[in-house]
């Protein structure tokens, strides 16, 4: 065996004519003896193959590494016994061996794994090149090999290190960022979709700074495992850095399924951790995109979760939003808004309204709470949900927040001594050291008894360390201030920190309330186990956002103590309340519509209406989940199935219920879905590979841009409806 591996090319040729063989045949023991030495001396291993690429030979110190006999080797396919290696990351580090044979090509360097027959793996260099007869006939490989297998391992070790974060063992920025990269290239071709979480831990900073950093890593660790465990073999979770998660979901475009899957991730990482002894609860938001449609490479895809991220912490934190384009909008809205809130805190053009407590036995009120209003010069009215987020991140929530805490106090002294005022504390104020002393001084400049004073504050005021947030609250109860937990079980809910007695009043949120009267509806439920819960605690409760006659008859049914919402009095001013003081003892009667509707969003935009083969532009004026209305076409019969197009290839199948002379009422076949933010969005989008292929280009993707639009410029029949004119007033 080891003479056919010395022969050459022209050796085997000269050995079948029988030329110069007695010269070949007496070099041939010294030859043998110096390849036996070579390998003595740790320079090499040798291997050969026959034609049809089958092992034919391998050196005795090559069989002695790998502890099998020669019978149980030789003869099987070279691919059967040398495996290639794998780069850290699992993808093949070189083209394959078995190409490689196949090609005939010249081997260099090629790494490959060999089993050593003792359940454990060698790794070897191998070299070799093809050899062939004079007549041209293919003969086998010949070849040496070196091993390399503590040099492997450190450089895969090496390697790993590169790629994955040391603390939590997840995925690091650089492998993330060439996993998302290589898998958007791939799945353009293959035309598939994949989508991208982004993840940032909400009050992380605030148990870092209380408990200090080694709870934070140990913290930190506990967020990978429940991560890991949520997602599952559904995709890839890794660590940005910080507090940052990004998870990477492959063949999901369902927005509905990522949007449950946000939710339980928000959920999960909401619940109380414990570390060294101590109790912590921190919450998390998330932002989601999807490929292609919000983005055709890593980072045009990065960029859109991360703003739907910012979104999310803007919101108010703890929950999840999709990206949309109108979020590039609202980020530029959001930004002018921080450079003109400063100018309108200094200026005093923030007001305080106050929103009536009434109790539905009696209509009589029992408090108000006192919200934030900014009409700003140029913009006009500026939503607190749009202005307090921003304060937050510029801790200008501070000053609004001590600012509204004088005033609500000066105000509230000039009503009746049994009208309680209540005033919202966001969780940054509240863990601030020293609240308790502007509270004190709210008080003692106003003259109002602290009994009159009722702080409202939200459960993400239990985000960070326990023990300092219960320190807190017991000075607050010392200073004689009642206390009410706001929007009860949106947030990190948990009913421990209920236990320690810091409340006096639970207020039920208003999405516990919207649509409980509706069949089928688990909100009664939960609403009558809060009340029990509350009475059990010796708590009042309040139902927030009543507006139909139906719901505040539920509410009023299932022990709610109180009452708050349009169905007895929107904001009024300090005036307005005097006045209504000076009137009577404090009466409001409910006033509302019989029974709930499905909250609707109230739009003025341009979107696309697809009947037969016909595209025509309308202006939706509101939405819900279930329907829509809209204006700007005239002669629509109902009973009319039509198809919306509310952009970005979102398709919705609709029915004409309801028509006037130009507006019509719309009921969708298929509900849409939250998408996380407060608005609505159909829970499938038409791919934009689909679209590519209709001859739309990717790039020149916005409103209308699907593949049917192309009915504007081919129509097949005259028109069933009058398109009128968008413009016109009535439109």
């Amino acid at each position: 065996m080891a003479l056919g591996f010395l022969k050459n090319g022209r050796e085997a040729g000269r050995s079948a004519r029988g030329d110069a063989g007695s010269d070949a045949g007496a070099a041939r023991p010294e030859r043998v003896a110096v390849l036996g030495e070579v390998e003595e001396l740790g320079v090499g291993l040798f291997w050969a193959t026959d034609a049809e690429g089958n092992l034919s030979f391998l050196s005795r110190r090559a069989l002695e590494e790998l502890g099998e006999d020669a019978a149980s080797l030789i003869g099987r396919p070279l691919t059967q016994v040398f495996f290639d290696a794998e780069s850290e990351g699992g993808t093949p580090a070189q083209r394959s061996l078995g190409f490689k044979l196949k090609a005939k090509s010249k081997l260099e360097d090629q790494v490959v794994a060999v089993p050593d027959g003792r359940g454990a793996t060698r790794w070897w260099r191998l070299s070799g090149r093809p050899l062939f007869g004079e007549d041209g006939a293919f003969c086998g490989y010949r070849g040496t090999a070196l091993d390399i297998t503590a040099q492997f391992a450190y450089e895969m070790q090496v390697a790993r290190a590169s790629q994955v974060d040391e603390l939590t063992g997840l995925a690091n920025r650089r492998k993330l960022g060439q996993r998302l990269s290589a898998m958007l290239a791939a799945f353009r071709v293959s035309q598939r979709s994949c989508a991208l979480m982004m993840l940032d831990l909400d009050r992380f900073k605030q148990v870092n700074d209380t408990m200090g950093h080694l709870a934070g890593d140990e913290l930190l660790k506990q967020v990978a495992q429940r991560l890991t465990a949520i997602v599952g073999d559904q995709g890839e979770v890794g660590r940005l850095g910080g507090d940052e998660f990004q998870v990477l979901l492959p063949d999901m475009d369902d927005r509905g399924s990522l949007g449950e899957l946000a939710n339980r991730i928000v959920q999960s990482l909401s619940q109380p951790y414990q570390i060294n002894g101590r109790r912590a609860i921190i919450g998390t938001s998330v932002g989601i995109a999807i490929a292609p449609y919000d983005g055709l490479e890593a980072d045009e895809l990065t960029r859109a979760a991360d703003m739907a991220l910012y979104s999310a912490k803007e919101t108010r934190g703890g929950t999840f939003c999709f990206f949309t384009s109108e979020l590039r909008d609202a980020a530029t809205r959001s930004a002018m808004i921080g450079e003109r809130l400063r100018d309108a805190v200094d200026n005093g053009e923030l007001k305080l309204v106050y929103q009536p407590l009434v109790d539905p036995e009696t209509n009589l009120v029992k408090g108000f709470e006192a919200l934030l209003r900014w009409h700003d010069a140029q913009e006009g009215d500026i939503s607190p949900a749009q202005f307090i987020p921003v304060a937050e991140n510029d801790d200008l929530i501070l000053r609004i927040g001590e600012a509204a805490l004088r005033q609500a106090c000066t105000d509230a002294l000039a009503w009746p001594e049994h009208i309680q005022v209540a005033v919202n504390v966001s969780a940054k104020q509240f863990v601030r050291p020293g609240y308790r002393k502007a509270v004190a001084a709210a008080l003692a400049a106003s003259g109002l008894p602290p009994g009159r004073l009722e702080l409202e504050i939200t459960e993400s005021v239990f985000v960070g360390d326990q023990e300092t947030v219960d320190a807190i609250f017991r000075d607050l109860k010392k200073l004689g201030v009642r206390l009410a937990l706001d929007d009860f079980g949106t947030g990190y809910s948990s009913l421990g920190y209920l236990k320690h007695g810091h409340f006096h009043k639970i207020k039920i949120d208003q999405s516990f309330v919207r649509g409980c009267t509706e069949n089928g509806d688990t909100n009664p439920a939960i609403i009558t186990a809060i009340v029990a819960l509350a009475k059990a605690l010796g708590m009042e409760t309040v139902a927030e956002g009543v507006e139909a006659m139906d719901e505040l008859e539920l509410v009023r049914q299932r022990g709610a103590d109180l009452v708050q919402g349009y169905i007895y009095s929107r904001p009024m001013t300090q005036d307005e309340v005097l006045a209504c003081f000076a009137e009577g003892a404090g009466l409001f009667r409910p006033s509302g519509p019989p029974r709930h509707r499905s909250e609707r969003i109230s739009i003025f935009r341009k979107i696309g209406l697809i009947h037969e083969d016909h595209y025509y532009e309308v202006i939706l004026r509101n939405l819900s989940k279930t329907g829509a209305r809209i204006t700007g076409l005239a002669g629509v019969p109902v009973g009319t199935d039509v198809v919306l197009d509310l952009g970005h290839g979102q398709l919705v199948v609709s029915k004409v219920v309801n028509a006037t002379e130009a507006s019509q009422g719309l009921k969708f076949e298929t509900p849409l879905i939250s998408d996380g933010s407060g608005g609505f969005m159909t829970r499938h989008r038409i791919s934009p590979y689909a679209l590519a292929e209709a001859g739309i280009p990717l790039a020149a993707l916005g409103h209308g841009a699907f593949p049917l639009a192309k009915w504007r410029e081919a129509h097949k029949s005259p028109p069933r409806f009058i398109q009128l004119d968008l413009s016109a007033p009535g439109a």
